[in-house]
């Protein structure tokens, strides 16, 4: 007969349990059932690995009597790593989570500014004595009331490797913790704050609270320990039925709102990780309108990730967070990325996943890139279903590409050239900010490319602008609005794209502009603009693409003992070519007017008037192509009042907005394409072509092989058709279709680097060529004695162009060039044949 004792007490427990539940939304992960999982390594057991007779269940952690006095958890009945090997600890030395943008109060930052924690510490040393690897699953400190005892029979072995520790497939995490979520340090108002992207513990929404300490009367649903730090509890439960062992939503249920968390629909990182709200949750990769894609059905792309709905592979939006981040990633990897590492695919599922490292120093074997390949590459082996851009083509099979592997970076020029063969992206906040030193500047080793260089996958959105809306299908997926809109005379066509949202890079400014080139000085654009529409360039975020590549390509980012790096690492341009043999400063080169548009003297000087008030240095202004601003130059005043302008190609030919529009610096860089057409992939990742060039520029482009289809696939001819020839010259004459000059190179009259120019039209002057093409000033101008063609680093290359008189647009002829009493042929004469 059963006592009274016996029966009340199941029952109050029964009780309790349920007004437990009933306090606890019924979506969360509250089912404590340790039996039925893998944590349970008794013969009862439902995994693999578990002992052939030992019929305890918590046995393998706790003890009523003889426990583990120094665990920070009571009643534990293993040895901690402690690296002391007393009677409760055995030798475990660990490598601790490290980064350059860890701002908890625990990190320590060595010269390079790496920061990296203590060791783990706190109840994840609980965790750890199994999952590091080193202690036998079996070796408890008590068992059946006896202390020491051997190690439980079947379980004599550590941790079970999976598919090894280097595959990001197993739970034997080893000591190795820089691939793992960091841990043991504190969680709190201050770390939010400085980190930017945090939510402030204690974090409370849907009348509970989600994440902050726990104690006696507070139950977050990722719960702090009681000194207000992270630990591996802090996610994971061992004692529920739930997947991972998560207390909360491993993939998100429902499109993210951006708001306050939500437990029935959000992802579980989202609890801690507030990512800036609608920023992430309108990105890319968190909209379902974008991310609708499919991971695949093999093993190792959705299976082993457990990217299951339903039975079914779960979408791009689903996976969330875990598209690129796993807590426990590939060994290896930094910032927690998914197989973000160097080298080959390990066994069957080799084309879905790179195997790790085992390497002392992660930077040699992290790449960034690779993370982001396995969904933008060709579709035979990309982990998902769905059109999305194959940007891996473009960087592992174009003759020219960026330094974006490991083995590039830092590229050191000398008889046998050198790599530093390490990762140098290392950003420093939310925002993907790096110091110019990490750029290169005082140190080219430092000289890097890395898709977190230019792109914040946080932030990105599918839209031409990146102040469209988020959702925009936009069928041709085009980077920008090339030439602008025709309601804004062109002069958005510089705006940045949706890709580039949320980026960082710098703004120019300029003095006046009197000298050539003038190295300005830079602020630094940051941060994602949220519900703003605002364009201009005040604003304090990123607004336009060439801000993004001027912190690289100019003295911001480049210059080392005054000078740019050198061209001719694997996969660049080689050095020398064009007659170049470092990148120029950018920058400098543009150096345009301080107005916008720019002013009639900054434009103009002298071209106004008649012929006879015309002087060398009265009619030659400044030319640069409108990258960052633009020229002003309208179709009346290039043409001399002629109602057309037709050697400009569409879109940038509207008569009405010539003069205003504006272009990209990807207008001209990036993938290869045939003729007039749009390469496939926009941006300058990978190209067939010099200097990651759409088209073709060398000597050997010609006005005469610009054809109305450009066949030849020259880079002028893309915008320009000098086959019509109403715009810059008088009925004709002197006109790129006049004989010779069809079959001569456009760098006889032009400059090799058309970015900006000292000259109009970015005209060469042989017969002043000490202030044109040297690094010497000189006010005299001395005319060129010798050979016609000169190559003056970098601008100068086979140039033969004598200027006799400045003209003002529409006004040339061909006696306005050449040299003493050279007739009106002077390009096909011996000048153009080598001649004096």
């Amino acid at each position: 007969m059963q006592t009274l004792r016996q029966i009340r007490v199941p029952a109050l427990v029964a009780l309790a349990l349920l007004a437990y539940v009933a306090a606890v939304p019924a979506q969360l992960n509250t089912k404590a059932n340790i039996a039925a999982t893998k944590h349970n390594l008794s013969a009862s057991g439902p995994g693999t690995t578990k002992a052939t007779a030992e019929d305890q269940i918590c046995v393998f952690c706790h003890t009523p009597h003889a426990a583990n006095a120094t665990a920070p958890a009571p009643l534990w009945n293993r040895k901690l790593g402690g690296g002391t090997n007393d009677a409760n600890t055995y030798a475990a030395t660990y490598s601790p989570y490290q980064s350059n943008s860890l701002n908890a109060a625990e990190a320590v930052a060595d010269l390079n500014g790496i920061k990296t924690l203590p060791p783990p510490g706190g109840t994840s040393k609980l965790c750890l004595s199994c999952h590091d690897g080193t202690l036998a699953l079996g070796t408890v400190g008590v068992l059946d009331g006896k202390e020491n005892p051997s190690a439980v029979a079947g379980l004599t072995g550590t941790m079970p490797e999976g598919l090894g520790k280097t595959t990001g497939f197993t739970r034997n995490l080893g000591v190795d913790l820089r691939n793992d979520h960091p841990i043991s340090f504190t969680f709190d108002t201050t770390l939010a704050s400085a980190d930017g992207e945090l939510r402030q513990p204690p974090y409370s929404a849907g009348g509970r609270t989600v994440v902050g300490p726990r104690s006696s009367d507070a139950k977050p649903m990722l719960p702090l320990d009681h000194e207000g730090k992270v630990q591996c509890t802090s996610c994971h439960d061992p004692h529920l039925e739930a997947s991972r062992f998560l207390r909360l939503n491993r993939l998100q249920k429902v499109a993210p709102a951006g708001g306050d968390f939500i437990a029935d629909n959000d992802q579980i990182c989202l609890g801690c990780h507030n990512k800036l709200g609608t920023s992430w949750s309108n990105s890319a990769h968190a909209n379902p309108l974008v991310a609708d894609e499919t991971y695949t059905p093999e093993a190792a792309a959705t299976n082993r990730r457990d990217f299951l709905v339903n039975g079914s592979p779960a979408k791009v939006w689903e996976a969330a967070c875990l598209n690129c981040h796993d807590t426990h990633s590939v060994q290896g990897s930094r910032r927690l990325l998914r197989e973000g590492v160097s080298g080959s695919g390990t066994g069957a599922d080799s084309s879905f996943y790179k195997a790790g490292s085992t390497a002392s120093d992660p930077a040699t074997s992290s790449e960034i890139a690779e993370t982001c390949y396995q969904c933008h590459q060709g579709d035979a082996t990309k982990v998902i279903t769905g059109a999305v851009p194959d940007i891996k083509t473009q960087f592992t099979t174009k003759t020219r590409r960026m330094p974006i592997t490991t083995d590039t970076q830092g590229y050191k020029k000398g008889t046998t050239p050198t790599y530093s063969s390490t990762e140098r992206h290392n950003i420093g906040n939310a925002d993907f900010i790096e110091n110019p030193e990490q750029l290169g500047a005082g140190n080219h080793d430092n000289r890097h490319a890395e898709c977190t260089d230019c792109h914040n996958p946080h932030r990105v959105i599918r839209n031409s602008l990146f102040n469209g809306e988020p959702g925009d299908a936009n069928s041709t997926r085009r980077t920008h609005v090339a030439g602008g809109t025709a309601g804004l005379l062109g002069a958005d066509g510089n705006i940045a794209s949706g890709v580039l949202r949320g980026t960082w890079g710098v703004e120019p400014t300029y003095g006046a502009v009197t000298t050539w080139p003038q190295a300005p000085s830079y602020t630094v654009k940051y941060g994602d603009p949220g519900a703003s529409k605002g364009t201009d360039r005040i604003q304090p975020y990123l607004t336009r693409e060439y801000q993004l590549c001027l912190k690289c390509h100019s003295d911001y980012g480049g210059t080392a003992g005054g000078l740019m790096p050198w061209l001719g690492y694997t996969g660049g341009t080689s050095a020398g070519t064009m007659g170049l043999n470092r990148y120029t400063n950018v920058a400098a080169e543009f150096a345009v007017s301080a107005t916008d548009p720019p002013s009639a003297a900054g434009k103009d000087q002298g071209e106004t008037g008649n012929d006879s008030t015309f002087t060398p240095e009265a009619t030659n202004h400044r030319s640069w192509h409108p990258v960052l601003m633009p020229t002003g130059r309208t179709s009346t005043e290039r043409t001399g009042g002629s109602t057309t302008f037709t050697n400009i190609r569409a879109p940038f030919n509207t008569k009405a907005n010539i003069g205003y529009q504006t272009m990209h610096c990807s207008d001209c860089h990036g993938g290869d394409a045939t003729g007039l057409n749009e390469p496939t992939v926009q941006g300058p990742h990978g190209s067939n072509n010099n200097f990651l060039l759409k088209g073709i520029w060398s000597n050997a482009v010609k006005p005469g092989g610009i054809d109305s289809s450009n066949s030849n696939n020259y880079l002028c001819g893309r915008c320009h058709n000098p086959a019509n020839t109403a715009g810059g010259f008088r009925n004709g004459d002197a006109s790129h279709s006049f004989s010779s000059k069809q079959n001569s190179s456009c760098t006889s009259c032009h400059i090799a680097i058309p970015h900006g120019w000292k000259n109009k039209a970015f005209l060469v002057n042989l017969a002043c060529v000490q202030r044109e093409g040297g690094a010497g000033y000189s006010d005299s101008c001395t005319n060129v004695s010798g050979s016609s063609r000169v190559t003056i680093e970098p601008y100068y290359y086979r140039a033969i162009l004598r200027i006799k008189t400045w003209q003002r647009s529409n006004a040339w002829t061909m006696g306005s060039c050449g040299s003493g009493s050279d007739s009106e042929d002077w390009m096909s004469s011996t000048c153009e044949n080598g001649g004096s």
